[in-house]
């Protein structure tokens, strides 16, 4: 499957809960220091590494809607827990990136194990075949789907249904489907439509997998995108339906 649980380096880790624990603990500690350092006039922590920090204050997040979905279309079915974390994008980490997967399997085989708390990986959407789409994990939030934690928390991750090995995998509709989420998801987020920015999981520094392979028509895609892109509207990515 291409997601891939999150890492510091591109090597697969455990123990999500408690990074998460752990990551909440060092946020908190980190702001109480900025806070005295601040007041004795000492610049301890820079302004954008506390904005950077906030989001792990237990209780600080943006207002979320049980069900909502950031792409007009999609179907809302969660992701288990364990395989992403809260986060409150863009605030706290920029996103300039989409990665591309290949599920290497089913549709409905990607989404049992992106709900299951075992698997430690999950990506923001999956695309099938047949066009449609389903958001698992909400683009406020960091999905373990790189295995680069860098690259997690920068990007929103698309999964779509099927083998690396075979081209027929890859359906019209879902080049056309996949085309425009990406074309939205860089409308919103500025995200400059080119290979630099939208890329293949293989391209991620220090994964171990080869999706979406040699069959995925870069060519093909990227004008999709570009054509889907002139008519796609920047919205704000806490807004479901965008």
């Amino acid at each position: 499957m291409g997601a891939k649980h999150e890492s510091t380096g591109g090597t697969t880790s455990a123990g999500a809960g408690g990074s998460k624990d752990a990551d909440r603990r060092i946020g908190r500690r980190a702001l109480l220091v900025g806070g005295t350092a601040t007041a004795v006039g000492t610049a301890v922590l820079a302004r954008d590494e506390l904005a950077r920090l906030w989001w792990r204050v237990p209780g600080v997040e943006k207002p979320r809607e049980q069900g909502a979905v950031d792409y007009t279309g999609a179907q809302w079915v969660a992701a288990s827990d364990e395989n992403w974390r809260r986060a409150d994008r863009p605030d706290d980490f920029g996103v300039d990136m989409v990665i591309v997967h290949v599920t290497q399997g089913s549709f409905e085989s990607a989404v049992r194990a992106f709900q299951d708390p075992g698997h430690k990986a999950a990506t923001h959407y999956i695309v099938g075949q047949d066009g449609r789409v389903t958001q698992m994990i909400r683009e406020l939030d960091v999905a373990y789907h790189a295995g680069n934690r860098d690259y997690n928390e920068r990007s929103v991750g698309i999964e779509h249904e099927g083998f690396v090995d075979r081209p027929q995998d890859f359906t019209d509709e879902m080049y056309a489907a996949s085309a425009r989420l990406t074309a939205r998801i860089c409308a919103r987020y500025e995200i400059p439509v080119d290979r630099e920015h939208i890329i293949g999981h293989v391209e991620v520094p220090g994964t171990d997998h080869t999706d979406p392979g040699p069959h995925w028509d870069w060519d093909r895609y990227m004008e999709l995108v570009r054509r889907a892109a002139t008519s796609a509207p920047s919205s704000s990515p806490s807004q479901s339906g965008a």
